[in-house]
């Protein structure tokens, strides 16, 4: 069976695993709890399709590997797969949401675009199949990418979930945690870097899609524009439920960068000019 239909067979099943499991627990957080694993899956279904013999699909498997295992342990410290555990944010838009709409919008973004999403990001290892090249010197430039914005990622959550131990155990000891959000290390520079080395991995995978084949040119552009896009969309929804938590978030937002890391700005003085924009 082509390596491509075998992906196939695996969407369709985790689509209908986390849908149903979304009905009959009330959670709708399955996506995410597969999320670090099935493309991981995807990937080496191609490397297996050759054999195990092609070193640049070999080296993609390893490098998609390491991501859904650095972003797994991440979920599952954060209590990501214990019952319960769902993403407040699905928690905060069912309560914007009509039933009905909201079963809708699970069935048709949550499970069914979602799903589609990771298997589209994957499939620059498809494009490596077909094209199964000797590995160039650019390839080990984009593994040496790769790992580096893994590092960062890594180091963004590590500095998120050492903030947020700390801020807990401030509440627990009846204190008022000062800061009330996460606003030095990687995050003076970006609101979101971890966001910004997530999709800047997947375009390394789509780049590397781009070097089996010879040409920037291909159709699989689609899955890291459609992850960026996810990530926008994300971004604006969290950042919406931050402003309504602290009011002083808008300042942090008037200095730092949206996701992108850059020198933060003068706070005020940004704002003053974002307003008159």
């Amino acid at each position: 069976m082509e390596p491509i239909i075998v992906c196939l067979w695996i969407l369709a099943a985790v689509c209908a695993a986390t849908w149903a499991l979304s009905l009959i627990t009330n959670e709708h957080s399955w996506v995410d709890r597969i999320w670090s694993i099935v493309p991981v899956v995807y990937v080496w279904v191609f490397a297996g399709a050759a054999g195990l013999t092609d070193v640049r699909l070999d080296l993609l498997a390893v490098l998609v590997t390491l991501w859904g295992a650095r972003l797994t342990f991440n979920f599952a410290r954060k209590g990501g797969y214990a019952p319960g555990g769902e993403d407040y944010r699905w928690q905060v838009l069912r309560g914007r949401m009509s039933p009905s709409a909201f079963q809708l919008f699970n069935l048709f973004f949550i499970v069914i675009y979602q799903n589609v999403l990771l298997l589209l990001i994957a499939l620059p290892a498809w494009t490596a199949y077909q094209h199964r090249t000797p590995l160039t010197p650019l390839d080990v430039i984009l593994a040496a990418v790769f790992l580096a914005f893994l590092t960062g990622e890594t180091i963004a959550d590590q500095q998120q979930w050492r903030f947020h131990q700390r801020k807990n155990l401030e509440i627990a000891a009846g204190r008022q945690p000062s800061p009330r959000f996460l606003q030095t290390g990687l995050f003076k520079y970006s609101r979101h870097p971890n966001f910004f080395f997530e999709q800047a991995q997947w375009w390394v995978v789509f780049l590397f899609g781009c070097v089996a084949a010879g040409s920037l040119l291909q159709w699989t552009v689609i899955g890291p524009l459609l992850l960026t896009g996810l990530f926008i969309g994300s971004t604006v929804f969290t950042e919406s439920i931050s402003r309504s938590r602290y009011p002083e978030y808008a300042e942090y937002q008037a200095r730092t960068s949206p996701v992108v890391p850059w020198f933060p700005g003068r706070g005020n003085d940004a704002r003053m000019w974002s307003e008159s924009k």
